[in-house]
């Protein structure tokens, strides 16, 4: 006898898969990657080795032999998060801060909470977040980009262009300068231009809508445009802001995280409006020269009330 198999909708599968938007991801950070490598070198390599590697050893093992459930490292998101610790961390700290920041990532961000598709809060920023309010000086110690530098914990350090904005101290880099990479600062940050080339990519391949990046550039832009048109001897161009600081990061790969994101596009809308607020609040008004990894932070937590209130039509409402 045939067993009669009863399923919710959809029933159409559309080739989609986790391991398979990873990959596309993991693909998307390689322009930015390979930026990093020519500005930093050896301290590049060694910080994306020891994050990705941490990442997915700490995964497997909490899985493996704390939890004693099936590992989940196949699917490739321990990859992902310790890539995007990696280029949230400044290419000269030290081996034992970046697998701290990789257990904090892993064990607190996501398996704390089942592991994927559970977590509430991304996990490579819930890392770096914790890095930078425990080890602060080393956190904000950003080395000058050196081509094929082979210096690691003895780079030579400098300000970042936040920093030069938020202290009015230093000369800023021109624009051409920050649009292609050639500042202080992490390495997933510096190039503006490679973060825009794995946009296009995710966009072109659909792992991602425009809905979020889009209106997070647009607000950070909008309003510290107004801030600099009314007072441009105090506040710094949008253009610096645009291409400075861990925001064209934030904005595409760590924002559009499918877990803790709206899901529906007007949902995504508001979430992505409300972090480039919080973003410019906290670079312009607060203490901290940048404010992304908070902004994401702090709206990831807002994503379950706004998917509670922002919702699509029922199929068949109002029909008279």
């Amino acid at each position: 006898m045939e067993k009669l198999i009863i399923s919710p909708a959809p029933h159409i599968h559309g080739g989609d898969s986790v391991k398979k938007n990873m990959t596309a991801v993991l693909l998307a950070l390689l322009p930015a990657l390979l930026v990093g490598f020519y500005f930093f070198g050896l301290g590049a390599l060694i910080i994306t080795l020891t994050s990705v590697i941490s990442c997915v050893l700490f995964e497997y093992i909490l899985q493996r032999y704390v939890l004693r459930i099936e590992t989940s490292i196949s699917d490739g998101s321990a990859a992902v998060t310790g890539l995007l610790l990696a280029m949230n961390l400044p290419t000269n700290l030290p081996i034992w801060i970046i697998v701290i920041g990789a257990l904090v990532a892993i064990g607190i961000g996501k398996i704390t909470y089942g592991g994927l598709g559970n977590n509430p809060f991304n996990p490579a920023l819930v890392g770096r977040v914790f890095l930078l309010i425990s080890f602060p000086a080393q956190m904000t110690s950003w080395p000058l980009p050196t081509p094929f530098s082979s210096h690691y914990l003895d780079a030579e350090t400098g300000a970042t262009v936040l920093s030069i904005i938020k202290s009015h101290l230093g000369e800023l880099p021109s624009t051409l300068s920050l649009f292609l990479g050639n500042m202080s600062g992490s390495m997933g940050e510096i190039s503006s231009a490679a973060l825009l080339l794995g946009l296009l990519y995710l966009l072109l391949k659909k792992t991602i809508s425009w809905h979020i990046p889009i209106s997070i550039l647009s607000t950070v832009f909008v309003f510290t445009a107004l801030l600099n048109y009314f007072k441009p001897d105090v506040y710094a161009s949008p253009w610096l802001h645009m291409f400075s600081g861990g925001l064209m990061l934030g904005a595409i790969f760590m924002a559009t995280d499918y877990v803790t994101s709206p899901m529906n596009p007007r949902g995504m809308l508001v979430y992505g409006f409300g972090i480039g607020i919080i973003t410019v609040v906290i670079r312009v008004f607060g203490v901290y020269p940048e404010g992304v990894s908070f902004a994401i932070l702090i709206m990831n937590g807002f994503t379950p009330i706004i998917n509670t209130y922002i919702k699509p039509k029922r199929f068949g409402e109002n029909i008279k």
